[in-house]
């Protein structure tokens, strides 16, 4: 693959400069009318060592807006972000919609020097792969311009340059080692891992190179023809770009078709019918059960700490379900160094800026913590469906995304329980006339509950929709009976402590 790339190309200064004032000043307009159509573009930047990444970025990026683009420089990772799934310090910084992220090196190079060594099985290598593809397309799918490169030299010219960097006290920046080159010459053993590597980069190239993020080969003997190539690559798929979100509507053909995601067979019944919402429990007995499971499991939030594993507790459910009340049971003895509570309400500006699976990273535990989310990311496939607060294709989509996003999670060691408290709409309106009445809780009642309330019938139809297609073998869904409060914290508790000491048990 890359043996057959001609590295003999050249520009020379005078044609490169002439022609880099004509393409810098149309990159910097194509650049304003981005930002102005809330086109959120990522550059990915890849190559060998020595290839002249930086300053390759460099002469790209003087035409532009610095307001306008924001630079990541990706190298080892910190102690605190590796505590938190591979996936996840790259999708805390992508751009708001009209800016443009540039990654000096990104998830691929870390994919490759963290996960990959031949002491591993190479499945592992692949289960990184297919994240990123995940991550990629979540992206594109939302209107993400994702243009990928990678900078490629043999090893001849690399053993030059290293050799010619080497005369000078000049910083050099790779994966693993920040300092001056003058001052470590066995650097030099880099170009021997060359061999080492092709086939693990070619490897990488083809399962990675998809029509929403493809690659471009860059031959980057000759920084002018690499930059010049760079320039003109990223100008023409901002054109298509921007053409593409111009189109009006009757040009327009549907983009985001679900294909990928699974059929589901029409079902006669509901899964909420077959729920019995009769189920309840004694005070005494409730009492007894209460105490012994919430001991049992302070217990193992610290066997939860020592074995590194993050716990993600998703709560969903009808309007004056009980979610507090379960949480406060929940939590009351556990040690809140180890855990936090995450209520998740109508999103800021800066989160409607971004994906919506966005905002809720900051929440992602790290390893031995416990997350428990108070509404989570299946909004999208439930108020913001109902409310259209997003376009069908989002909403249709975002059930392999979910699904996606929690496998990753899974994947990284995270245990995931998600829990639907169900109630009836009787139980529903006597609880809200009681808040209504309460001087102390009419603060929890609002009009916006009233008229969701309205809506019972959509919301049943979109949370059965919710169920069937987001309950997984690794984050399944647990519906709880909440009519009777007593029964619901139980159920609750009891399943928390019952998959936790199953999952820790070794």
């Amino acid at each position: 693959m890359l043996e057959n790339i001609d590295l003999t190309r050249k520009l020379e200064d005078k044609e490169f400069n002439k022609n880099m004032k004509v393409l810098g000043s149309e990159l910097g307009e194509l650049q304003r009318k981005a930002w102005e159509l809330k086109i959120p573009i990522i550059l990915v930047f890849e190559g060998w060592h020595a290839c002249g990444i930086a300053e390759i970025i460099n002469r790209f990026i003087l035409p532009l807006d610095p307001r306008g683009y924001e630079y990541h420089a990706i190298n080892d990772p910190a102690p605190t972000e590796l505590l938190k799934p591979f996936i996840w310090r790259f999708w805390t910084k992508i751009p708001a919609w009209g800016r443009i992220a540039i990654f000096d090196r990104s998830w691929y190079s870390r994919a490759v020097m963290e996960k990959y060594s031949p002491e591993k099985a190479r499945n592992e290598f692949e289960k990184y792969l297919h994240e990123i593809n995940y991550f990629e397309r979540q992206l594109a799918d939302d209107g993400y311009l994702i243009i990928k490169f990678f900078l490629h030299i043999d090893k001849t010219y690399q053993k030059e340059r290293f050799q010619k960097l080497m005369k000078y006290d000049i910083p050099l920046i790779v994966d693993g080692y920040e300092g001056y080159i003058s001052c470590k010459k066995e650097d030099l053993d880099i170009v021997n891992k060359y061999e080492k590597y092709l086939p693990i980069i070619e490897h990488m190239l083809v399962k990675t190179e998809f029509s929403h993020a493809p690659w471009t080969i860059v031959e980057a003997t000759d920084h002018n023809f690499a930059s010049a190539k760079v320039v003109t690559t990223v100008m023409e798929a901002m054109k298509e770009q921007i053409e593409k979100v111009t189109r009006t509507p009757a040009q327009n053909t549907l983009r985001y078709l679900d294909n990928t995601s699974p059929k589901i067979p029409e079902l006669t019944a509901s899964v909420l019918e077959k729920v019995d919402l009769s189920k309840n429990l004694e005070a005494e007995e409730y009492k007894k059960a209460k105490k012994d499971l919430q001991y049992r499991l302070r217990e193992l939030q610290y066997r939860l700490f020592r074995k590194k594993r993050p716990l993600i507790l998703a709560f969903e459910g009808w309007d004056a379900a009980g979610k507090g009340g379960n949480i406060r049971r929940l939590v009351k003895e556990l040690n809140p160094r180890l855990y936090k509570v995450v209520p998740v309400g109508v999103p800021n500006d800066l989160e409607k800026a971004h994906h919506y699976l966005w905002r809720f990273l900051e929440g992602i535990p790290k390893a031995g913590h416990i997350t428990i989310y108070d509404r989570t990311w299946y909004g999208r496939v439930m108020v913001e469906r109902i409310e259209k607060l997003c376009r069908e294709e989002e909403w249709k989509r975002a059930y392999r995304e979910i699904n996606e996003f929690e496998e990753i999670l899974v994947d990284s060691g995270t245990i995931i329980l998600k829990f639907w408290l169900h109630i009836d709409p009787e139980t529903q309106y006597k609880r809200f006339k009681s808040r209504e009445d309460d001087p102390s809780r009419c603060w929890k009642i609002t009009p916006e509950d009233w008229r969701n309330r309205s809506k019972w019938e959509e919301y049943e139809e979109a949370i059965d929709e919710m169920l069937r297609r987001t309950s997984t073998s690794y984050a399944p869904w647990t519906v709880v009976e909440a009519n009777d409060k007593r029964y619901s914290r139980i159920k609750v508790l009891k399943t928390v402590v019952e998959t936790l000491e199953s999952e820790l048990k070794n």
